[in-house]
């Protein structure tokens, strides 16, 4: 089962890492003949710095002119991307808080993906995620593509999958066939399992290691259900691994192995059958550990 891409939405202020949402989108919209949106959205935070001596006349003048420069900056976007070969279907100018604004607008639209830009990488490789994009993230009704990474990060020529049995697991490993399609990028589906044992066993009692082979059947049991329910798009059935460990550290270890561009697509929120995944917190973790470019993809109930 394919997921079909009818429109992207793509939200842009400038920055860098907008510049590279505007690449990914613009190149999945060419690939895939989807519907192509902009959207800025203007932001009232110079007013806190005008002086109390400033009079009505000027306040409204400056507002004018403020919503001009944002209007001409959006037009400049739009042209930007015409002439890098995208057909622009749309070019919307909106006022609000961006999150808000953003996930109201792709809702209006029906978008089947949001793009947007991360802020960058902090120290110890933690991601500090820009409060739009985390905003985006939560609120949107459909999926959300944050893009970082630097120029070679798009187009991936591979595609980490965190898989479970849940219900936007699925929905995201069949969205995941889809972009891999469309890039020519090798799909790989990963499912961490953990290992119970209980610390009142002995050294020498087999039963933990029973129980660890358990847990690793029951893991790929599950893998080979999810992985049986895809219809490939790329020519070949994605490829599966079933790695002892916890969820967001097996996801970020596996799109950390090679140079390879990779993007990584996690559900929003999950209830696993094998492992428990919390995939609120591991599509958090996720989005605020790799430093490739992560598409999160809410559940059908969610999007619905």
């Amino acid at each position: 089962m394919s997921i079909a891409l009818a429109r992207i939405l793509l939200a842009t202020d400038g920055s860098k890492d907008a510049d590279l949402a505007a690449h990914a989108a613009m190149d999945l919209s060419n690939r895939t003949g989807a519907e192509f949106h902009v959207v800025h959205v203007r932001q009232d935070v110079r007013l806190a710095g005008i002086p109390p001596t400033v009079t009505q006349d000027e306040y409204t003048r400056a507002l004018e002119r403020w919503e001009q420069e944002d209007r001409e900056f959006l037009e400049e976007q739009a042209e930007r991307l015409k002439s890098a070969g995208g057909t622009v279907a749309g070019a919307h100018l909106k006022n609000g808080r961006p999150a808000n604004v953003i996930a109201g607008l792709a809702e209006e639209l029906g978008a089947g993906l949001i793009a947007v830009g991360s802020r960058g990488l902090g120290t110890i490789k933690r991601l500090v995620v820009g409060s739009v994009s985390e905003g985006v993230v939560s609120r949107a009704p459909c999926p959300i593509l944050v893009m970082r990474g630097g120029e070679g990060a798009w187009p991936p020529t591979r595609i980490i999958v965190g898989a479970d049995l849940s219900e936007d697991a699925k929905k995201a490993s069949e969205l995941a066939m889809t972009i891999g399609g469309a890039l020519g990028a090798e799909v790989m589906l990963v499912l961490a399992y953990e290992r119970r044992m209980m610390t009142s066993r002995g050294m020498g009692d087999p039963r933990p290691l029973i129980e660890a082979d358990r847990a690793r059947d029951q893991a790929w049991e599950a893998l080979l259900q999810l992985s049986a329910g895809l219809k490939s798009v790329v020519g070949a059935p994605p490829k599966r691994q079933v790695i002892l460990g916890e969820a967001a550290a097996v996801i970020q270890e596996a799109a950390e192995e090679g140079e390879q561009p990779t993007l990584v697509v996690v559900g929003r929120r999950g209830r696993g059958a094998v492992a428990r995944f919390a995939l609120g917190s591991v599509s958090s973790a996720v989005l605020r550990s790799v430093s490739c470019p992560v598409l999160i993809v809410p559940s059908p109930r969610e999007g619905s």
